[in-house]
C-alpha cells in the first residue's frame, strides 16, 4: 500500500485530453470502479475496520474518519476526475456484492506525461493479488491515455508489500529519495518506480 490511495490532489493540471475508463475489471471477479459519492459509506466503513493496518503507512489514516469527511472526499473525487487531475478509484469485492475492499487513484501530480498510481487493499484481502492486478489495470489504462508516457508508483523503503506490486509489474527502480516522514512506520526513503510501458 502506498500512501496516495485515498485523498484526491487537486493542485496539477490535466495531465491527458481523455479519461481512463470508470469500470476495470480485474481477474477473479473483484473490480475497480470510479469512486462516486454513493460509495463513501463503504469507503467509510472499510477504512474503520482497517485503520490499525492502514495507519503505519497511511499518513490521512491517523484518526478515524467521520462519514462525513468520506462523503467530502468522495465529492472531491469525483470533482477532480471531472477537472481530469486525479482518478480516484474503489476497489471492489470478487463475490459480486460490491463491498468496497480497497481503493485506487492514478494522480497527476508528478509531472507532464506521468501518472503516479496509488493503492490500498483491506487486510482480509491481502495476499490475493488484488493490489498487483489493480495495479496492472491502472498501468495499462494510464499508459492508454493521450499524452501519458510514464506511471510511477512511489513507497516508503521499508513497505516491502507496497514494493512488491511495481516489481511483480516490471517497472523499474528509478531512484530512492529522501522524503519527509508523514507516518509511523516510514523511514523517509522513499522508493519511486518508473515504467513506460
Amino acid at each position: 500500500m502506498n500512501h496516495t490511495a485515498d485523498v484526491p490532489d487537486a493542485g496539477p493540471h490535466p495531465v491527458s485530453s481523455a479519461r481512463p475508463p470508470e469500470l476495470l475489471e480485474l481477474p477473479g471477479g473483484a473490480s475497480l470502479r470510479r469512486r462516486r459519492v454513493m460509495h463513501a459509506t463503504g469507503l467509510n466503513e472499510a477504512v474503520r475496520t482497517d485503520l490499525e493496518h492502514l495507519r503505519p503507512w497511511m499518513p490521512w489514516a491517523k484518526e478515524e474518519p467521520s462519514l462525513e469527511r468520506s462523503i467530502e472526499m468522495s465529492r472531491a473525487g469525483e470533482e477532480v476526475w471531472d477537472a481530469g487531475t486525479d482518478f480516484m478509484y474503489v476497489l471492489t469485492a470478487p463475490d459480486g456484492s460490491d463491498a468496497v475492499i480497497g481503493a485506487f487513484g492514478l494522480h497527476s501530480r508528478i509531472g507532464p506525461g506521468a501518472l503516479e498510481i496509488g493503492y490500498w487493499v483491506a487486510q482480509a484481502h491481502n495476499g490475493r493479488g488484488l493490489a498487483t492486478e489493480g495495479a496492472r489495470a491502472l498501468t495499462a489504462a494510464a499508459l492508454g491515455l493521450p499524452g501519458v508516457d510514464r506511471v510511477e508508483i512511489h513507497c516508503d523503503e521499508a513497505n516491502l508489500a507496497s514494493a512488491s506490486v511495481p516489481r511483480k509489474l516490471g517497472y523499474r527502480l528509478d531512484r530512492i529519495d529522501d522524503s519527509p516522514v508523514t507516518a509511523p512506520s516510514e523511514t523517509g526513503r522513499k522508493m519511486v518506480w518508473i515504467t513506460t510501458g
